[in-house]
């Protein structure tokens, strides 16, 4: 047998999702990127939708004032935003995405700085400073780790900086308002300059802003990490897709669960009953001699496509192609109670595919491919040969015996030959019925080369 699997490992370089294309040779990197996008953007406009329902109930609740109706507004522009970015958002570079997403902080940078032009009470604007608002930049934060790659992230603390502090500048060169109270309150403190600093209505206070703004950085690049740590396990995951794809092409999907489940399950050496299966098509060098090359490797093609698809179809594994033939176990890597009567099902599913084929191939006035086949059931060894690209081999007298079956199908003039030992295993296994074999008809034992005593056989077609 030779299943190859590279065990070096392999780097996958994937640009970031928001900032460029995935390589489109790999599908699964591509396929899982849209998915984790598609499902993040989803998660993450909900969660706002949400946040802003809290919002718009709380808002009333702390203060019941007619102002508020101005903020509510708002709160719907935010919503809709979301449902822009729901919109737009797709993976790779997205300038409209990009372009919504700065919109949603400059609004968010507005309706924090700028006072509520319905508010009942005239106050400096540097009083917006003190209602400790910039706290909703973490709800757009916290959302955009949903959706968005690392370097979003950090893009909107750069972004969220750039506008608070551009904000600061405008309030700190804004002439001051209502001087008159200031000057009261400054006369009223005396010499407590501190206290003064911190109830003056015109102080913005740089320091604290500063802090605000330092800490959400801090917080939106700890979030990076945490996105990007996250986007890896993705790229992780398409990985192992990949590999069970990979492992998909030879094994049948039982079996690539079971190999994808455990630890290294095929390094261990053992022994084992198998069922083997060799299939081969009758005259094919003669039929390929006055055939285009082209036609040749789509007929061979069809056939393997077909023979294939039985294979998994019917819990094989796929173990080699041999030109125009294969090889197929059944009961490898791991046994079960039906591996006998699984190749012999097989079989006739293969004779039927076979059928359907020709029938196809005459209706455009091609000629009939004719098959092949040999079972046997037996011990035989298993286990990876190789050290950094391994190999699963099955040897033994089990495999060489399937072989020669096949071969003989020649001589004896029939489509298949299937040892006594292969069919008495089946008929034993659960499951079986006599139709499953009605097809079969005992012959003469017969010689094979490696095997001392005539072997009893069983032929059909």
């Amino acid at each position: 047998m030779s299943i190859t699997m590279d065990t070096q490992p392999g780097a996958i370089a994937v640009a970031d999702a928001d900032t460029a294309t995935p390589a489109p040779a790999d599908r699964f990197i591509e396929e899982a990127m849209t998915e984790d996008k598609r499902e993040g953007l989803l998660l993450a406009v909900r969660a706002r939708w949400a946040a802003l329902a809290v919002i718009a109930v709380l808002l009333p609740v702390v203060n019941f004032r007619t102002e508020v109706i101005y903020y509510e507004v708002l709160l719907l522009g935010f919503a809709f935003i979301g449902w822009l970015q729901l919109r737009f958002g797709r993976v790779g570079l997205s300038r409209v995405e990009l372009v919504i997403m700065f919109f949603d902080l400059a609004l968010m940078t507005l309706t924090i700085l700028v006072p509520n032009p319905f508010g009942e009470t005239d106050m400096p604007a540097a009083m917006q400073y003190r209602f400790g608002s910039f706290i909703y930049f973490f709800v757009l934060l916290a959302a955009g780790t949903l959706a968005y790659s690392w370097r979003t992230i950090v893009a909107m603390g750069t972004w969220t900086t750039g506008l608070w502090t551009a904000g600061l500048i405008v309030m700190v060169f804004l002439p001051a308002g209502d001087p008159e109270l200031a000057a009261a309150i400054k006369t009223a403190l005396g010499s407590n300059t501190r206290l003064f600093e911190v109830l003056d209505p015109n102080n913005v206070d740089i320091g604290m802003r500063i802090q605000e703004v330092v800490v959400f950085f801090i917080v939106a690049g700890t979030l990076a990490l945490g996105s990007r740590r996250s986007r890896q396990l993705v790229l992780d995951q398409a990985a192992v897709v990949r590999e069970r794809s990979n492992l998909a092409r030879y094994f049948s999907p039982n079996v690539v669960e079971e190999l994808s489940n455990n630890d290294e399950p095929l390094k261990t050496i053992r022994t084992q009953d198998i069922a083997v299966l060799f299939v081969d098509i009758v005259g094919f060098t003669s039929m390929a001699e006055h055939r285009a090359p082209q036609d040749v490797i789509q007929t061979l093609r069809a056939f393997h496509g077909r023979m294939e698809r039985e294979v998994f179809r019917h819990n094989g594994t796929l173990d080699k192609y041999l030109g125009d033939g294969l090889m197929a176990t059944f009961g490898t890597p791991s046994t079960s109670d039906r591996d006998a009567g699984n190749a012999l099902k097989c079989v006739t599913g293969m004779i039927a595919a076979m059928e359907e084929w020709n029938a196809e191939r005459s209706a455009q006035n091609e000629a009939e491919v004719r098959a092949s086949f040999g079972l046997h059931f037996g011990e035989a060894v298993l286990g990876d040969v190789g050290s950094s690209r391994l190999e699963f081999a099955v040897i033994g007298n089990t495999v060489n015996v399937a072989s020669r079956l096949e071969a003989l199908t020649r001589e004896l003039g029939v489509s298949m030959v299937a040892s006594d030992a292969l069919v008495q295993r089946a008929r034993t296994e659960p499951g079986f019925a006599e139709s499953d074999a009605q097809s079969l008809t005992r012959a003469e034992p017969q010689a094979v080369r490696g095997v001392a005593e005539p072997v009893p056989v069983w032929t059909a077609g």
